[in-house]
Order: C-alpha cells, then structure tokens, then sequence
C-alpha cells in the first residue's frame, strides 16, 4: 500500500533546472547581443576615414558597449605625455569647469608607462593615484585598455562610472580590449589616408608655389600663397611669415593668414631674445605644446600649440614660418613638421628665385638706361649741339634783326633743350629701386602738389646730378625753401604762371622759383623770405627776392654743396 504514495520522478528538481536554463540561455542571448554590438561597433569604427571623427567614434562606442558614465581617448605624443584628449560623457558646462586637461601623469602615466589592461574599483584607491585636474566631476570604478597601431601604443582609452554602481569585469575589459584591437586598424587607416592626403596636398601646394613664380609674381605673393598652404597643411589656425629686418636683429611678421591675421602683422621679435628668434639663427624646427613666452602676441589671442619652421637650411635661413592652433586643439605631430620642413625648404628656394629674376631685371633695366644715357648723350647731344653751333655761325650772315634775333632764340631753345636732356642722363644715371625716395622724385611731388592748389602746373626744369652730388643736409635745406616758396606762391602772387629751376653746377646748387603774379609786396612774402635767408647763411649761401622786368616775382637760392648744418 506504500507504494502507491510515492511520487511518480522521484528527486526530480524540475523548477529548479527550468530556472536554470532560463539563465544560461538569457545569459547566452546576452552574449550574442554583446557579440553582434561588438561587431557592429567594429564596422562603425572602421567606416569613417577621417581622423578625428574615428577617435571620437572609438570613445563612444566603448562607453556604450560597457555601459560606463564616461570615456576618453587620450592619445600619446613623442614624449610619453598626452597629445590629445578626447573625452565623451561630459557636458558642456563640466567641460567649461574644468581647468585643463589631464597631462598624463599619475595613473594615466602608468598607463603610458606600462600599456595593459588596467581595472579599478576606486581610482583614489591606487598607489599612483594622482587624482582630478581642478572642476573635474568626482569618478570611482575605472577600466583602460590600450590602443595598439602595429607595435606603437598610439593612446589608451579610459572608461569610468560603470551604470548600475557595479564594477566593471573581465568581460566589459574583453570586449573593450577587442575593440581597441579593432580601432588601432581603424586608427592606422585614418592616419594613412591623411598623410596620403596631406602629401597630395604638398604636390599640390608646391605646385602652386611653382607656377606663380614662373608666372613673375612678386615674393610677397609668392609668401602669401606659402602662408596659405601652410595652414591648410598643418590644420593650423594661424599662420605667420617672420621676415628678417636690415639689421637682422628683428624678424617682422610680414604675411599672415587666419584668425587675428590683422593683429600680428607687422610685429616685431627680437632674433636674441625669442623662440622664433632661436629658429631662425640655428635653422631647425621647433615646436611646442603652447606660446611660452610672456607677452607674445599669440598668447593674448587665445592660441597654444606652435610649430615654427626655418625657410632655408642652416647656413642661409630667409626667414620663419609659424604655425599655430587654438589653445586646446592637438600639438603639431612629427609627419607635420617633416612635411612642412620640405613645403618650407621649397618655398625658400622659390624665395630666392623669386629675388635673383627680380635683381635679373633690375640688371637688365640699369643697362637700359645706360644704353639709352650714352644713345643720348653721344648722339642727340652732339647733332643739337651740332645745330646750335650752325645757327649761331648763321646769325652773323643775317642782316634782317628780326630774322637775327629770331635765329639767336632758336639757339637758346637749343641751348635749353641740351641742358635738360643732360639733366635727364643724370636721372638715368642715378639709383635705382631705393627705398627713400630720390631729391628728383621729392621735388616733383612738391612741384605737383602746388599745382592741385595753383590751378595750374607750374614750370619745372632740373640741371645737374642732382641725386648723386647734393648732399642731405643741403637736399633737406633745399626741400624745405622749396617748399616755403611754392607755399608763398599759393598764398599770395595770385599768379597765372610759374617756374621752377633747380641746378647744381660750380660746386653749388641754385634754387629759382618765378612767377608772374602781384610781385613781392606783401608782408608775408617778406617774413617767409627771413626763413629762406637763415637756411640759406646756415648753409654759407645766399638767398634774393625781386621784381623781374616784366612783373611777378623771382627768388633765388644758392649755397654751395660742401655746406653742412
């Protein structure tokens, strides 16, 4: 009879294994959801060729995969420091309290230092523990894998505050260490893609550079396309080209391109006392992770990482082109110093073509002029003079006095005509392409400008070499009377007509300005006069105003030209 209570499947737990079942399978489903996460998240990484969108990409997608609060990618530079941190999970006001960045030391360090898997459950709890740089939230559980590119530690990513309060484990560090595997691929594409890209971008630069120079542009523009380039090929925000002075003791900001280009230009550094400076007088390059010295302009507009490149080698550096990005953006690499040292030594040697066709032309104009001088000078001369001394052995044989008299002017006019153009073989004769302008040059504008207020242009005729024998302080004198005449002729002759006469011969420079206006009455004429006689007794000369016979005004000045104030 017992044995008709006994339960039919004795020790058969039923429940207890369903339940069972139900876990593993959801604990399969789970793995299979993470596996398939895993590879979309691969595909997602690896489908975008730019640089910057990948690391992001990679960041984002290992926060998701883990569920972690936060993430970063912080990528190792050349000196085992932190290049570039990328971070994910913050909000815009959190980053705006954040002091600056993570350098890179501390546990970051470690991480640098010794590139494996790292899992925390407190971060402040590790011995290398260095803790958050100033306005950082407050993080505990910590997970960093790094990211390999070959051999080469290209950065490692940094996942912090799992979801859920738990502590991330081998499984989170599993899949996040497949998918760093996944982004050194992604990042080893991206990074080959821009360097095939920036090469393009040299060819193409160089030549562009190439053809303006055979195009006979002027170096300035030739350094403004340089300019150009260069920002666009370092990803730069600022780009300056630093010119030497004369003296080489300063290097002036003489091209730039980008944001506060107005602002820079024409700055000047001292070569002995800046990095700029440095580069220039030792010709390599130099970059840095910011403008480190006080004051520089770079600084105050916001700007941090530099790289300056010397245009030329060592022994005949022309200038440097600076290169500059906004303060937090990423250093200048080592692939963008090298491909901007070659576009640099290039553009150099564009420079100096650029300046050995223009002095190529400047030969070619002087030899002009020498041959259109000497054509002149031995052939217009000697047929004028040669006429001249026909007509004046003619005057004798004339009877008639109107045909006499009108013979003897036509040899003045000859006489007059042979004069000016000797002037005008000085002038050729004289300096070529000069800064300052020349005495000629200065006392034509004067002449020119007192015709705007004439109404008229006044009589202008230079005798002489002018350029070459009168020494400044007299060239000054002369200017300034000059002036004060032509002043005086504006104020008070109420003239029709005038003349301006400047002649250097006998060892002296003669001034003659004539008018035909009211004649030299007036009292301000007179006071004028007193200033044009004191320059004149400085100078050992003399000064004169008087009436002509037919009217107006005439003052002569003459000092002689071994004179000095």
């Amino acid at each position: 009879m017992e044995s008709e209570h006994r339960p039919l499947l004795p020790n058969m737990r039923l429940d207890e294994l369903l339940a069972e079942l139900q876990v593993r399978l959801n604990a399969v489903l789970a793995t299979r959801d993470r596996v398939h996460a895993l590879l979309e998240a691969v595909v997602s990484v690896g489908s975008d060729l730019d640089l910057e969108t990948v690391l992001r990409r990679i960041v984002e997608t290992a926060t998701t995969l883990v569920d972690a609060s936060y993430g970063a990618l912080g990528v190792v530079g050349e000196e085992q420091t932190l290049l570039q941190f990328i971070p994910v999970g913050l909000s815009d006001e959190e980053i705006a309290r954040i002091e600056h960045w993570p350098h890179g030391l501390g546990l970051l360090g470690l991480l640098i230092k010794d590139a494996r898997p790292l899992r925390l459950s407190r971060i402040s709890d590790h011995a290398e523990s260095y803790g958050f740089p100033p306005g950082h939230p407050p993080m505990g559980t910590f997970l960093g894998v790094p990211v390999r590119v070959r051999d080469e530690v290209f950065g490692n990513l940094y996942l912090t505050e799992k979801r859920g309060g738990g502590d991330f484990d081998e499984e989170d560090e599993a899949v996040v260490i497949a998918l760093a595997s996944a982004a050194g691929v992604a990042v080893e594409n991206a990074r080959l893609y821009e360097e095939s890209r920036r090469r393009e971008t040299w060819l193409q630069a160089s030549s562009e550079v190439t053809t303006i120079l055979l195009s006979g542009a002027e170096p300035r523009e030739v350094l403004s396309v340089v300019a150009a380039r260069a920002r666009e090929m370092g990803d730069a925000d600022l780009v300056q080209v630093l010119l030497p002075d004369p003296s080489k003791q300063s290097l002036i900001v003489e091209v730039a391109e980008g944001d506060g280009a107005d602002e820079v230009l024409g700055t000047a550094f001292e070569v002995a006392a800046t990095l700029a400076g440095e580069v220039f007088t030792q010709g390599e390059p130099m970059s840095g992770p910011d403008t480190r010295e006080a004051g520089s302009p770079l600084r105050e507009l916001g700007y941090g990482p530099v790289l300056m490149i010397p245009l030329g080698a060592a022994s005949a550096v022309r200038g440097v082109l600076v290169l500059a990005k906004r303060s937090g953006r990423p250093r200048f690499s080592r692939i963008d110093r090298q491909v901007l040292r070659g576009f640099a030594d290039q553009a150099a040697i564009a420079l100096e073509l650029a300046e050995a066709r223009r002095d190529a032309e400047r030969l070619g104009l002087l030899e002009d002029r020498d041959r259109i001088a000497k054509d002149l000078h031995d052939v217009v001369i000697q047929r004028l003079f040669a006429t001249a001394m026909t007509l004046m052995s003619t005057v004798r044989l004339v009877d008639h006095p109107e045909a006499g008299k009108r013979l003897q002017h036509a040899v003045d006019e000859l006489d007059a005509t042979i004069r000016q153009i000797r002037s005008s073989i000085f002038a050729l004769q004289g300096p070529l392409g000069e800064v300052a302008p020349t005495l000629r040059g200065q006392i034509v504008d004067l002449v020119e400008g007192a015709g705007g207020h004439l109404g008229f242009m006044p009589g202008l005729r230079m005798e002489g070499q002018l350029d070459t024998l009168v020494p400044e302080p007299v060239a000054e004198h002369l200017l300034a009377v000059l002036r004060e005449a032509l002043s005086n002729v504006v104020r008070h002759s109420h003239a029709a007509h005038a003349e301006v006469a400047v002649e250097v011969a006998a060892d002296q420079v003669i001034l003659d300005v004539t008018d035909d206006g009211v004649g030299a009455g007036e009292s301000g004429r007179r006071s004028g006069l007193r200033n044009i006689e004191d320059r004149a007794a400085r100078l050992g000369g003399t000064a004169q105003l008087d009436t002509p016979g037919g009217g107006g005004t005439r003052l002569r000045w003459r000092v002689p030209l071994g004179s000095l104030d």
